[in-house]
């Protein structure tokens, strides 16, 4: 009989590509699931939980996302201050004020909750319009979202 055994990616072995996604006209939720499948590496069959095997995401235009119904009006971001009650804001003044946060938040929520998913989360850039700074890694277009 024979064993058979399980790969496990080490972190130097590890090749990490660069995509880029437009995210104009992407539901939230549905981009945001995509693009963190995608920084875990769950899409590669060299996939390791304890290691960062994922790619890196360069997502343009984000103040076009659009929600489902009527969440622009009904959503309500809260967070916590250090003082005493909530600070809370509606989707449509949070896309007025900083429209990255939006899908920020969203992949944040869908990553684990350790330090793998803060370095995992590092690999997330985002940019309002459709210019970036990445061009020399050459990232490769990537439809997501659908």
């Amino acid at each position: 009989m024979t064993a058979v055994k399980t790969y496990m990616a080490k972190p130097a072995e590890v090749e990490q590509r660069w995509w880029v996604v437009d995210a104009t006209d992407k539901v939230v939720g549905r981009l945001a699931s995509d693009i963190a499948v995608i920084l875990m590496g769950k899409g590669k069959p060299t996939y390791t939980p304890h290691v960062d095997t994922g790619d890196f995401v360069v997502v343009t235009n984000v103040e076009k996302v659009v929600f489902k119904g009527n969440k622009w009006e009904r959503k309500q971001y809260t967070w916590y201050t250090g003082y005493p009650g909530l600070k809370s804001e509606s989707a449509v003044s949070r896309r007025a004020r900083k429209p990255e946060l939006i899908l920020h938040e969203a992949v944040r929520r869908m990553l684990p909750k350790n330090k793998l998913g803060v370095k995992m989360l590092s690999k997330l850039k985002l940019y309002v319009g459709s210019e970036h700074p990445h061009q020399a890694q050459g990232p490769e277009p990537r439809e997501l979202g659908k």
